[in-house]
């Protein structure tokens, strides 16, 4: 069968979990990855060389490499010295140089794509070394990825400080795609910052392509508290503009009560609620099994069988 054509827009984890069960499976991959976070060695390398960030970009391209685990070893390395090196994995120093080398990210992927082996296209969201502000509920004003999710106060809404200009080559993976999917994450952070890129957003509403959200399986602190499935769904909407989400993949399984509450003990995180009723009015398709994934007392999405449903969706 011919590949079908996905462009998973996120950042973080989420969506790197998520590509590694998608790579699996007939799909023609192009990740379009934000890049605005700038904590830790992100932070660092970004003020040093003014240049996007990318710790996200080096989940991703760990995530959709022919041979993973030996990749992830590698560039997941940190750097534990008493020098400047302190703390730098080397996938963050690896991309710093070949885009040096190669004068952008978009082709500094490129040189490594053969040395890594990937199964499909990354694709940094823009090539501006873009800063993310939050709105507070407060009305207060936070600058910085890091520091809007390390606020303890609810977040209103994201902007950017300096409208930054797409990559031509993510408005032409959106254009092409069979189905745009929103992976999991942090909803403000990861998948918003995507959004709010004008000429991404013109582009999702040109395109006829199925919408799909991945939706959490656990609430975040001062992003979605209390927000059920319906609230997630909403707050895209918002963002989407005139398209709006298609259908949401929901997790079902059952969660052992002892993680639940260590989850909210620990990271004031709670099971996210699937309000059938409320996704039903919103005219939303429901993909939903058990995606359960426990690892080291951590929950994780199953990313091949949610891969698994999301291609028996489309071809349905």
């Amino acid at each position: 069968m011919e590949a079908i054509k996905v462009a998973v827009l996120g950042g973080g984890t989420g969506m790197s979990v998520l590509l590694k069960g998608l790579k699996k499976l007939p799909f023609d991959i192009s990740a379009v990855v934000s890049v605005c976070d700038d904590g830790q060695s992100t932070g660092r390398l970004r003020e040093e060389f003014n240049m996007l960030a990318v710790g996200d970009i080096r989940k991703v391209l760990i995530s959709l490499s022919e041979d993973d685990e030996d990749v992830e070893k590698v560039l997941n390395y940190r750097f534990v010295t008493d020098s400047d090196l302190n703390g730098h994995p080397l996938g963050n120093l690896l991309l710093t140089g070949a885009n040096d080398i190669a004068g952008n990210m978009s082709d500094a992927i490129e040189l490594l794509n053969s040395l890594l082996k990937l199964k499909g296209k990354v694709l940094p969201l823009t090539e501006d070394n873009v800063i993310l502000m939050g709105n507070m509920e407060d009305g207060s004003i936070v600058e910085g990825e890091h520091n809007i999710t390390e606020d303890k106060r609810p977040i209103k809404s994201v902007f950017y400080k300096e409208k930054p200009e797409a990559n031509p080559e993510v408005l032409k993976a959106i254009r092409e795609a069979d189905a745009i999917v929103l992976s999991m994450g942090s909803l403000f952070t990861s998948i918003i910052p995507n959004l709010i890129c004008e000429e991404v957003r013109r582009e999702i509403g040109r395109s006829r392509a199925k919408i799909i959200y991945v939706c959490n399986i656990m609430t975040q602190p001062g992003e979605t508290d209390d927000f059920s499935v319906s609230h997630h769904i909403r707050l895209l909407n918002k963002y989407l503009g005139r398209r709006k989400v298609d259908a949401v993949v929901v997790n079902n399984g059952k969660i052992s009560e002892e993680i639940i509450e260590k989850y909210g003990a620990s990271e004031q995180k709670d099971l996210v609620e699937i309000d059938y009723k409320n996704i039903k009015k919103l005219g939303v398709d429901i993909i939903e099994d058990n995606y359960v994934l426990i690892e080291n007392n951590t929950i994780r999405h199953n990313a091949l069988k949610v891969s698994i449903n999301l291609l028996s969706y489309l071809l349905d």
